[in-house]
């Protein structure tokens, strides 16, 4: 059992002017997607989702990262990260979850990047089109703010209803202008540990 891809997309943005001024180091952004038959889909209620997610999570884990990573160079040049998956109107939120949220599919990623922290997600139902949107943030440091961004595309043709889209999005680099500091200063100033 191996997924049924029918394409895989590749975004890249980078942006050299941000509020009217020149950044002094781009922001690149890349987002890699597998369009795929969604395996639960017309089965009915599917108790047991864990033979796909074997099957499938990882293939797509390791050929994903391996696609964003030649984009982007090396896993050491990406900073900020994430994933996200949609399914068709034929499936149930679970079953673009179900392919994301495993250690079979993330740790590809993790491991390429050398990352601590935990990968950003989103996991929707949509048609055609639907915003692909892909949270990010610093491999290393769940607090630094200026890696919060998010990865924004849309495949013209996918998802049909019984497929999924899952993805893989990266940075290189922050946003260019930070200056809004990070989560540690708020914390020191209003005092509350769980903010």
């Amino acid at each position: 059992m191996k997924p049924a891809i029918r394409k895989i997309v590749t975004y890249v943005e980078n942006t050299l002017i941000e509020g009217g001024k020149v950044a002094p180091r781009p922001l690149r952004l890349i987002g890699v997607a597998a369009v795929l038959d969604n395996p639960w889909a017309g089965r009915g209620f599917t108790e047991d989702l864990s033979p796909e997610i074997r099957a499938y999570a990882p293939v797509l884990g390791e050929m994903l990262t391996h696609e964003i990573l030649a984009v982007a160079g090396s896993g050491e040049a990406i900073e900020g990260y994430g994933k996200a998956a949609i399914c068709g109107t034929s499936g149930e939120i679970e079953h673009a979850s179900a392919l994301i949220h495993t250690l079979h599919f993330g740790n590809h990623y993790r491991r390429a990047v050398g990352a601590k922290t935990y990968l950003a997600f989103t996991n929707l139902r949509g048609g055609p089109n639907t915003p692909i949107m892909i949270p990010l943030m610093d491999k290393y440091d769940e607090g630094r703010r200026s890696h919060y961004l998010t990865v924004h595309f849309q495949i013209g043709d996918a998802p049909a209803p019984d497929e999924l889209v899952v993805a893989l999005g990266a940075s290189i680099g922050g946003r260019p202008h930070h200056r809004i500091g990070d989560r540690y200063q708020d914390l020191k100033e209003v005092g509350d540990l769980h903010g």
